[in-house]
C-alpha cells in the first residue's frame, strides 16, 4: 500500500499559499494591463460622413442656344427662386429673342421677337400717356428690368400680356397693319437690327403667342426679365452681384459674344 505524502508543516503551507496568491495577482494584473493597452480590433468606429452640398439648380435650355447673359439670368432665377412658383420669361434685346420657362426652370419655347425701334433700357417718363402719333423715334424703347406680367386686352379685344402697364409696354401677337414696316418679314430676318421697329412693345409671332406665351405668362401671370442693351446686367439685376451663379456650360459656339450690341437705327 502506497504511503500518503507527509503533510507540510503549517509554516510551510502558509508560505506556499502566499506565494501562489502573489503569482496569481501578478498574472491577473499583467493580463488586465495588457487588455487595456491592446488595440480593440473588434471595435468598429463609424466614419464621419459630411453632408454633401446641395446641387446647384440651373435652368434647363434643352437644345436651345442662348447667349451667356441669358443663361446667367435664367440660372440665377431658378437657383434663387426669384420667380417664386410662377413661370418666367427672358427677353434678350441683343439678339431679339424670347425664352419662356415653366416654374421649374425648364424651357418651354423660344422665339424671335420685334422690339422698340430705339436702343435704350428705360422708358421716357410719361410715355404711357402719350398718343402714338406724338412719340418721337428716340422714345420708342423697350425697357429693361424685372416685370410681373398681367393679362389684358387691347382696343381690338385681343389678348395682350402687360409687361409695364404704366409705360404702355405689352407683349402681344405681331400686327402687320402697316405694310411698309414689314413686321412679318422682320421676324424672319437673322439680323437683330431688323427686329427693331415697335413703339416699345414686344411683338411675338401669332402662333407662338397663342400656343406658348399667352398660356404660360398671360392667363395666370408670370415674371418677365428684359435684359439690358446699354446698361450693365448687374445694374439692372443687382442680385446677380451677390449670388454669382456660374454660367451654364455648353452655351454654344454659334452664339454672339456679349459685347455685341444692336446698331442704332
Amino acid at each position: 500500500m502506497a504511503e500518503e505524502p507527509s503533510p507540510l508543516p503549517a509554516r510551510h503551507r502558509l508560505v506556499a499559499v502566499a506565494l501562489s496568491a502573489l503569482l496569481a495577482a501578478l498574472a491577473c494584473g499583467w493580463g488586465f494591463h495588457h487588455w487595456l493597452e491592446s488595440p480593440a480590433d473588434h471595435e468598429v468606429v463609424a466614419p464621419r460622413i459630411e453632408a454633401a452640398p446641395a446641387p446647384r439648380r440651373n435652368a434647363d435650355f434643352g437644345a436651345a442656344v442662348a447667349r451667356a447673359d441669358v443663361h446667367r439670368v435664367a440660372d440665377w432665377v431658378v437657383a434663387s427662386a426669384d420667380h417664386g412658383k410662377q413661370p418666367f420669361a427672358i427677353v434678350d434685346k441683343v439678339q431679339a429673342k424670347l425664352y419662356v420657362f415653366g416654374p421649374a426652370g425648364r424651357l418651354i419655347g423660344a422665339s424671335p421677337v420685334l422690339l422698340g425701334l430705339a436702343r435704350g433700357d428705360k422708358s421716357e417718363p410719361g410715355i404711357g400717356d402719350k398718343p402714338i402719333a406724338k412719340i418721337r423715334p428716340e422714345e420708342r424703347t423697350t425697357p429693361a428690368g424685372r416685370f410681373v406680367s398681367e393679362p389684358g386686352k387691347n382696343l381690338g379685344d385681343e389678348n395682350v400680356i402687360w409687361v409695364d402697364y404704366d409705360a404702355a409696354v405689352s407683349m402681344h401677337s405681331v400686327r402687320a397693319n402697316v405694310k411698309s414696316e414689314r413686321r412679318l418679314e422682320r421676324l424672319e430676318s437673322p439680323d437683330p437690327a431688323e427686329h427693331r421697329i415697335s413703339y416699345g412693345c414686344i411683338n411675338v409671332p401669332a402662333a407662338f403667342f397663342a400656343s406658348v406665351a399667352w398660356p404660360t405668362l398671360g392667363r395666370n401671370g408670370g415674371v418677365i426679365y428684359v435684359l439690358p442693351e446699354t446698361r450693365a446686367l448687374v445694374d439692372v439685376f443687382p442680385a446677380l452681384r451677390d449670388t454669382e451663379v456660374a454660367t451654364t456650360a455648353g452655351v454654344g459656339a454659334a452664339q454672339a459674344p456679349d459685347f455685341l450690341r444692336v446698331a442704332p437705327r
